[in-house]
């Protein structure tokens, strides 16, 4: 009970501090993240539980709904950390607005991919939670793709029109990134073991992050190279034909008319 004052008003006694609990909301909302993101790696979206969150992030079970708004609005944060722990937007558009060619852009965008899935951050929840997404696209889905995935998507589209010579929404750029990117999320998502029954070579444990990162790169390469071919043999030819110039060639200059 709040004690009087001699001047008769109340004094308000500080409120008691719970052991424990961090008073930095900014640490506090971090360490739910973290906790929500090893949660849904391991279950999933639809089987998790905010108060199994809180439990793990040692915070109240009211502390969800507080910061995200709902375990939902949770979930969406969770993956948007989780792309951006594969690589963020600044990162990309350094890449992309650095000096250099398009070429050697997209072969440096390809080692950062390919570093991140295979190496060490591949046992992060990071990973396991995009890894759930892909396969099963939950009610948030819209939420990472508008703020990570087509921001990113488009500095690369960027990349390969360039290469082409064609405007980054050309279908032609579509096709080409989808093969590009394909083969990250395969092995996003793939399990390992079963990958390494199915292709015993890449689980024999020869296969360096480096030598992954130039197959991908060669293919890349190659796959570009084939459709820039087909786009110029495609296009028309300003040069006059070989029978235009034989027929020009033939031509008599006009007569000037007869003296008299």
């Amino acid at each position: 009970m709040a004690a009087l004052r001699y001047d008769g008003t109340m004094k308000r006694k500080s409120p008691r501090r719970l052991p424990g609990r961090r008073e930095d909301g900014a640490a506090t909302k971090l360490q739910i993240l973290e906790a929500a993101g090893e949660v849904f790696a391991e279950k999933g979206f639809d089987r998790a539980t905010g108060k199994e969150i809180a439990e793990r992030a040692k915070s109240n079970s009211a502390a969800v709904n507080y910061y995200y708004g709902g375990i939902e609005g949770l979930y969406a944060e969770v993956l948007v950390e989780a792309h951006r722990r594969m690589v963020t937007y600044d990162k990309l558009l350094a890449l992309a607005e650095a000096p250099g060619n398009a070429a050697d852009k997209l072969r440096a965008f390809i080692g950062l991919i390919v570093r991140t899935i295979v190496g060490p951050a591949s046992s992060t929840w990071a990973l396991r939670v995009l890894s759930r997404e892909i396969l099963s696209p939950s009610s948030v889905f819209p939420i990472l793709l508008e703020r990570e995935i087509l921001p990113k998507k488009r500095i690369v589209s960027g990349l390969v029109g360039e290469i082409l010579g064609l405007p980054d929404d050309h279908p032609a750029v579509a096709r080409c990134l989808l093969n590009i990117m394909a083969p990250f999320a395969l092995l996003l998502v793939g399990n390992r073991q079963i990958l390494a029954q199915f292709l015993p070579g890449l689980g024999a444990g020869t296969e360096t992050p480096d030598a992954v990162i130039e197959h991908f790169q060669r293919f890349a390469f190659g796959g570009l190279s084939a459709v820039a071919a087909e786009l110029e043999a495609d296009r028309p030819s300003t040069r006059p034909g070989r029978g235009e110039r034989r027929d020009a060639g033939r031509r008599r200059p006009e007569s000037k008319g007869r003296r008299d």
